[in-house]
């Protein structure tokens, strides 16, 4: 069950306890059932009315009984951005390694990996780009990110995500965000894999649509709430809480499940969308339009028309444009651009970048369009044609300069070496005694 839109004042209740949200008020002196009232504030309190973020639980026992918090492995989850020197080359890997169960049980959480990232927890202004690579669920523990947002892009498996707001089934060609301080729990089905673009400080919104209008782009009724879901679980050989903190790991040991909220309201909800969705905005003229046009989140900075992260997708969509190189075009940009492959063949790269693997194209450092690609789309032929068919590439982009771990760069040994050579191939086709043509 799911509630629809984007950041809707939502009210839901577990059908199995009807009346249990108060009446009229958000702290009665005695909640119905015998709840908890409880507040999850995604913003300040001051905060301009559009802007204010925050639910209210009703839950059988409170968040705040649990036992201390201690440090636990962060494995390679970090928020060291100076483990390596800085690299401004091009950089690709290959498919990131799924752990096979038969060898070693591995959990979300566990298989979380930091591939690049910059910024601060601390002074909540930054991103992390991850990779989780896993093979079973967690059983008796939660995850809860007090850094900031999470939004996950499964792309092999789809994951079964409990929250204390109700369960979201999650596949890829989907995505869902779970906000600052919400705790979850990942059911898998099978070797699974995905991304995950972290962001400190911001909430991830829709992008103002300017001239396009009121619709287009990804629609807020699109957008899908999970209904409340709760279990009154006892776990007396202790339930663990994860918590990540300033950039490391911490635990909790409790006695119950942390999924007993009965009821909620608020606007502040985890969320997902499928992005099959989206409408997509193209040119049907002459040239290029620039790739903020497929942006379906963004995370604004305090300056205007910058972001601190976009999540940008390039879905199947007709090409139409006369006289133009319709690939993208050649580029150096003050913005970082992760790139990773949910399914299919990347248009500009049709050889070498794979689903499951990714790319990275640092601020001011050139790309675009390999060799093979450029030939074959200077001489075809300009008729309407599928773009993208059966192929769903995405983009994080940031205008933080990004830095890659110690395990980007050396330890999964995935990155490839070679990615640089599909540019070697390119030539010079400059003509001195060039004419244009006659009308």
């Amino acid at each position: 069950m799911y509630l629809t839109g984007f950041g809707n004042e939502f009210s839901s209740e577990d059908p199995r306890c009807p009346g249990s949200l108060p009446e009229g008020q958000n702290s009665p002196q005695v909640c119905p059932y015998g709840l908890y009232a409880e507040q999850l504030s995604g913003s300040a309190f001051t905060c301009p009315r559009p802007a204010n973020k925050r639910s209210w639980l009703y839950r059988i026992l409170p968040s705040v009984k649990h036992k201390p918090f201690t440090a636990v492995p962060c494995g390679n989850l970090t928020e060291n951005w100076n483990e390596v020197e800085p690299d401004p080359n091009q950089l690709r890997w290959l498919p990131f390694i799924i752990p096979k169960s038969t060898e070693k049980k591995v959990d979300f959480v566990a298989g979380l990996h930091t591939i690049c990232g910059a910024g601060d927890a601390k002074t909540r202004n930054g991103i992390g780009i991850h990779v989780y690579t896993c093979n079973t669920s967690m059983v008796d523990r939660c995850f809860n990110n007090s850094d900031g947002d999470f939004l996950i892009v499964p792309q092999q498996g789809e994951v079964l995500i409990t929250t204390e707001f109700g369960k979201m089934m999650v596949e890829p060609n989907e995505i869902c965000v779970i906000q600052q301080g919400m705790r979850f729990s990942v059911d898998v089905f099978g070797e699974t894999r995905g991304y995950i673009l972290e962001v400190y400080g911001a909430h991830f919104e829709l992008p103002d649509l300017g001239p396009i209008g009121a619709n287009g782009l990804a629609n807020p009724r699109d957008f899908l709430c999970p209904a409340a879901w709760f279990e009154d679980r006892k776990v007396p050989s202790g339930y663990s809480v994860i918590n990540k903190y300033q950039g490391k790991l911490f635990a909790c040991q409790q006695d119950f499940s942390p999924f007993n909220v009965v009821a909620w309201h608020g606007n502040y909800t985890p969320y997902k969308y499928n992005l099959k969705n989206f409408m997509a905005i193209n040119c049907v003229a002459f040239d290029h339009a620039d790739p903020s046009i497929f942006t379906v989140l963004t995370a604004k900075s305090t300056k205007p028309g910058v972001a601190i992260a976009d999540f940008v997708i390039f879905p199947p969509r007709w090409g139409v444009a006369d006289n133009t190189f319709r690939p993208p075009y050649y580029h150096r940009n003050c913005m970082s651009e992760f790139m990773g492959l949910i399914k299919g063949h990347y248009e500009a790269k049709e050889e070498g970048f794979l689903p499951g693997g990714g790319s990275l194209h640092s601020m001011m450092t050139p790309h675009g369009p390999d060799a093979d690609c450029f030939e074959k789309n200077s001489t075809a032929e300009l008729k309407p044609e599928r773009v993208a068919e059966g192929t769903m590439a995405f983009m994080f982009e940031s205008s933080f300069s990004m830095a890659v771990t110690k395990w980007g760069l050396q330890t999964c040994q995935r990155l490839d070496k070679t990615y640089y050579q599909c540019w070697e191939p390119l030539r010079s086709h400059f003509n001195p005694n060039w004419k244009p043509r006659k009308q």
